[in-house]
């Protein structure tokens, strides 16, 4: 088929060509228009007419349409098949289509209108009041270890593993408000503050505060996000049994992330800890051996106190707590973007943009928990705008509301201890494998064949 209208003119070639419309163009779930479909089963027709202007600029010029027609042309019913096949390949179920709204479609507000609807106070950032945080938190951390080991019993002993973790869980946020540069705005205090409530708890700061920085830049990006980013169908196909299994079945998922940052998620490779991982650009390097040698000096004090207090105490009064904290930090990062009743859009190309991206994340409610671990379940305005403390984010969101419409999820509330959410992050890990290879607005598949071995 010729791809010009009229070559002498030097005019644009024609666009692709889409499915055949009812009725005039047509636009479903989509910005741009669909025109006629084509047949290459059918030989062209083509126009050779000529139309010759004998004078002016046009004298002796060739006018004829080069363009050729299909013979025949796909049916309505053979149209809206194909399509449907592609979109449910792509993931999108009849649940979508039934709703009336598309979660994948652009928004009809942009980055700045959301902004403008935020209060001016959310934008404060206070030190004293972000310091007064890290006092609290701090001080109930070495109250509930000194407690646990005074009383040292074995009734007392699982209630302070799980009140310590949750902490742990608490100190990791503040932290990452440094890390955003949301805890004030003096990049020192930030640093130093993000070093010693992150090395504590045997996270290296600088390391993973880029990695994070990362997740936050292309949040909602099949290949580019760094956080619980879906896997490829080919990725996914290449996993052997028991990859698939630490990826799916609980709770080898929730023990993940010292994994992840010594070795990332599957199909990338690089360490949190060292400075010439892809990671890192090399103005960062300082910055990641600092925070290394953080880290690796926490480790030595453990192994110190490990031989001061002994291995025993040392596991109850710390390690279990850590591993506590970790599933916290699974279990909650997981859940800002999995896990809703309906599917949520990952993008790719020119489908993702920031906002899109950030469109896809979800709030969640903690009952009393979100205070503990200070709102970041308020999750969908913290990644459109990480710089606003987390002391504004429920105002910031309130405000957000009516500019989101239906891209805002409402939460389902919760009872005083999140336990709702349990069965949000089973259904999701049981469904939620794979995305396709192909397609630039694609939702989760599953994976039929995987099943629990212990079953």
């Amino acid at each position: 088929m010729a791809s010009f209208v009229i070559s002498e003119c030097g005019l644009k070639p024609l666009p692709h060509i889409y499915a055949r419309p009812r009725a005039g163009v047509v636009s479903r779930n989509s910005s741009k228009p669909r025109f006629l479909h084509t047949s290459k089963n059918f030989s062209d027709l083509k126009t050779t007419n000529s139309i010759k202007f004998s004078t002016g600029v046009f004298e002796d010029r060739n006018w004829g349409l080069k363009v050729s027609a299909p013979l025949k042309v796909a049916s309505i019913e053979e149209d809206e098949e194909r399509e449907e096949r592609i979109r449910y390949v792509n993931g999108f179920g009849e649940q979508e289509e039934e709703s009336g709204f598309d979660p994948g479609a652009p928004p009809p507000f942009k980055l700045s209108d959301i902004r403008a609807a935020i209060p001016k106070h959310c934008w404060v950032k206070d030190p004293w009041k972000s310091m007064s945080y890290v006092v609290r938190d701090v001080a109930v951390v070495f109250g509930l270890a000194a407690a646990a080991a005074y009383l040292n019993n074995w009734l007392v002993w699982p209630l302070y593993w799980a009140a310590q973790g949750t902490m742990f869980w608490g100190l990791f946020v503040l932290g990452h408000d440094c890390g955003h540069g949301s805890f004030s705005n003096n990049p020192k205090l930030n640093s130093v503050v993000g070093h010693l409530l992150h090395s504590s708890i045997l996270v290296p700061y600088h390391g993973w505060r880029i990695s994070h920085r990362t997740h936050h830049q292309n949040h909602g990006h099949v290949e580019n996000d760094e956080s619980w980013h879906p896997l490829s169908e080919k990725i996914y196909r290449s996993l052997d049994n028991v990859t698939r299994i630490l990826r799916f079945m609980l709770p080898f998922p929730m023990l993940a992330y010292p994994f992840y940052l010594w070795i990332r998620s599957p199909g990338k490779t690089g360490s949190h800890f060292d400075p010439n991982s892809d990671l890192f650009v090399p103005s960062e390097r300082k910055d990641v051996i600092t925070s290394t040698l953080c880290w690796t000096a926490m480790a030595a004090i453990l192994v110190g106190l490990g031989f001061t207090m002994g291995p025993t105490q040392l596991l109850k009064l710390y390690g279990i707590p850590y591993w506590i904290f970790v599933m916290w930090l699974d279990g909650v990062t997981y859940l800002h973007h999995h896990g809703h009743e309906e599917k949520l859009p990952w993008y790719r190309g020119k489908e993702w943009s920031y906002l899109r991206g950030g469109l896809t994340t979800l709030d969640r409610d903690y009952g009393w928990i979100n205070n503990i671990h200070h709102d970041i379940g308020t999750h969908v305005i913290h990644h459109l705008f990480p710089q606003i403390p987390h002391y504004h984010l429920v105002d910031a969101t309130e405000a957000a509301k009516p500019v989101l419409g239906k891209y805002y999820r409402e939460p389902e509330k919760s009872g005083p201890l999140p336990f709702h959410l349990i069965g949000s992050l089973i259904r999701s890990l049981k469904k939620d494998h794979y995305v396709s290879d192909t397609g630039d607005v694609v939702y989760y598949q599953s994976d039929a064949e995987l099943k629990d071995p212990s079953k």
